[in-house]
């Protein structure tokens, strides 16, 4: 259990330092979710961390992009 935890730190410290602040956003909170999950999901806490982030991240994007329509629709 212990070793598991260790490697979802450091899974999650590589994917936000690989990507950057700015890039990492939406990252940490997906994996959290997806690292809970994976571990009830038969002991899967990294793979799922690992998806986790990467959906996160994904979301958060296209909340960003969405934002950015509604603004130019806007007129602002």
């Amino acid at each position: 259990m212990k070793a598991n935890a260790l490697v979802l730190a450091l899974a999650i410290a590589a994917a936000a330092a690989a990507g950057g602040a700015a890039d990492a956003r939406g990252c940490l909170k997906g994996a959290v979710v997806g690292g809970v999950a994976g571990h009830f999901a038969h002991h899967h806490a990294v793979a799922g961390a690992l998806i986790g982030c990467a959906v996160g991240h994904h979301m958060a994007r296209e909340q960003d992009l969405r934002r950015a329509r509604e603004h130019r629709k806007s007129g602002h």
